[in-house]
């Protein structure tokens, strides 16, 4: 349609352009540049309408803009996925930030946990020690107490002993031995 319009409003503009004043020529002439001017532009369009160079021009133009269209259209794509991906990695991040907090919370409750099991432990350890060295005592001390008294009686027994053989006669003596041999005796049978 625009074709169609153009064409007649240059063949109607152009002679009154192209008209001054002291022209020698009448406008249709092949002298008059401007005609020929004319005729050679009008020519060049048609040409172009011939070979249809405006729709090839438009298809072209219409490519190009379909083209930048997709592109368009692909970086919106891509900057979705990339938020999306952003997204997902600050979820990750906080996701790991506080398992990282959960594992160093228990790793704390955990060492304080082992701390006081230690200390539990060695008060445990301190007390069977403790024991047994009191242990140790109370039969070093039965050891020595028993020791004193055996020691105590072999010394009675001697001193009787001796006191015994001073102050008796050799008669009393072995009747005290067949005495004692006879309760010997008895406490076998």
């Amino acid at each position: 349609m625009r074709k169609l319009i153009a064409l007649p409003a240059i063949f109607t503009a152009a002679p009154a352009l192209a008209a001054g004043e002291g022209s020698y020529y009448d406008f249709t002439s092949f002298f008059n540049t401007d005609y020929v001017v004319l005729i050679g532009f009008l020519l060049f369009l048609a040409v172009l309408f011939y070979f249809n160079v405006p729709s090839m021009l438009a298809g072209l133009l219409d490519k190009r803009a379909e083209g930048i269209k997709a592109d368009l259209d692909e970086a919106r794509a891509l900057r979705e996925e990339a938020q999306t991906l952003l997204a997902s990695y600050e979820r990750k991040q906080r996701e790991v930030t506080e398992q990282s907090q959960r594992i160093v919370t228990q790793a704390r409750a955990d060492a304080e946990a082992a701390a006081e099991k230690a200390k539990a432990d060695l008060e445990k350890s301190i007390a069977r020690r403790l024991q047994a060295a009191e242990d140790q005592i109370g039969s070093a001390e039965q050891k020595a107490v028993r020791a004193v008294r055996d020691r105590a009686i072999e010394v009675a027994v001697a001193a009787a002993a001796e006191s015994i053989a001073k102050n008796m006669a050799a008669a009393d003596a072995n009747k005290l031995i067949d005495a004692a041999i006879g309760d010997v005796e008895r406490q076998l049978h």
